[in-house]
């Protein structure tokens, strides 16, 4: 079960810089006391520390703005009277500079630490949503072992247009995966509302088939709220019940399971019907109602005994290309791993498919399955 992120704590709000920035204060002061020391004779060297206070800015709070200000001006008095220019004109006006940048610098510290602690809470909220939405998936559920991998295209945005859910039912194991169409705020809207009809429907629809055209309904009143004739979602069902060697999967217009075994790897193969939300189209018979609408073929039966993993995933994997243009050869590669066991699997795509691709142009979604 997903745990609630703890308050962040004082030393998380402090914004963290490169470690050579925050080095840079200390290598400015070494820098004039290297300068007044090569040319005692000339005009004291203390105007270099005008731009101490900025500095600091960038990598520290404003009490330490405010301390480096004094020190800066501290230092800038001591070198100019030993060099007998205390009051000078100029060096009146080094000091002043110095004080407009320790007032800048110190306000710019405030506000970078002000921005920082907002954007922190912001994104505390943000994973607590997306734990919400697309919760972790369990490491068991009923008889299966189960490991799963999301990558949004975008990082920062935490959620992106693929799903996936793993629940315990009365009817077994149900798993769903997904990939919407579109990307963005409104692809996170339609995430968000496949996942909250599946949570609803899966503990009570007995038939698979049944649940699917659910979920279908579902994206179709999306659709018809948000005046989008083209939202549909691509989709894979699946039931397990503990005990057994088989599963029933129910394929939607998704990319087509691998069935990974000690003999090799092979694409399941089950009948496709038209993704969630596009079920009314090219349908014979629908316009028809009740008794007289032909029936939605059922699910493909497919085996899985132990040592076999069934392996979920989205075209963000299948679809990612190297410098040349080539997709992934996502069979090839796995063949080569060597293993089954759906962590390792997981852990292997995870790594892998970033170094084959780079930065991902599409949202990646990995489920694998295996009879416990």
């Amino acid at each position: 079960m997903p745990t609630a992120p703890r308050p962040p704590d004082r030393a998380a709000v402090e914004p963290s810089a490169p470690r050579w920035v925050a080095w840079l204060p200390v290598l400015l002061v070494l820098l004039d006391l290297v300068a007044e020391a090569v040319v005692p004779d000339a005009v004291a060297a203390g105007f270099l520390l005008t731009a101490l206070p900025v500095v600091v800015a960038f990598s520290y709070g404003p009490v330490l703005t405010a301390g480096a200000t004094a020190g800066a001006l501290g230092l800038q008095l001591a070198l100019a009277g030993r060099a007998g220019h205390l009051y000078e004109q100029h060096h009146v006006w080094v000091y002043i500079s110095t004080l407009l940048a320790g007032v800048m610098g110190t306000a710019l510290s405030w506000q970078r630490t002000r921005q920082h602690r907002t954007l922190l809470r912001t994104r505390t909220v943000a994973e607590t949503l997306q734990r919400t939405v697309l919760r972790p998936v369990p490491e068991r559920a009923g008889g299966l072992r189960v490991a799963g991998l999301y990558r949004p295209s975008q990082a920062e945005a935490l959620i992106g247009g693929d799903l996936y859910e793993v629940c315990d039912t009365p009817f077994g194991v149900r798993v769903l995966l997904g990939d919407v169409r579109g990307k963005g705020l409104g692809a996170v809207r339609t995430v968000a509302d496949v996942l909250g009809a599946f949570r609803a429907t899966a503990h009570d629809t007995a038939d698979l088939v049944e649940l699917a055209e659910q979920l279908d309904r579902a994206v179709l009143r999306d659709a018809a709220d948000r005046g989008d004739d083209e939202l549909f979602v691509t989709a894979v069902l699946l039931q397990y019940r503990s005990g057994s060697n088989e599963v029933e999967i129910v394929n939607r217009g998704h990319v087509t399971p691998l069935l990974l075994a000690d003999r090799g790897i092979a694409p399941v193969h089950c009948p496709f019907d038209l993704p969630l939300g596009l079920g009314h189209l090219n349908r014979p018979g629908a316009a028809l109602s009740g008794a007289d609408r032909p029936a939605r073929p059922g699910p493909s039966t497919v085996p899985l005994a132990p040592g076999q993993t069934l392996l979920l995933y989205t075209d963000g994997v299948s679809e990612a290309r190297d410098a040349s243009g080539a997709f992934y050869p996502l069979a090839h590669r796995l063949a080569a791993l060597g293993t089954t066991a759906p962590d390792r699997l997981v852990s292997f795509l995870a790594q892998d498919v970033h170094a084959y691709a780079g930065l991902l142009a599409d949202d990646l979604a990995v489920l694998a399955l295996t009879p416990a």
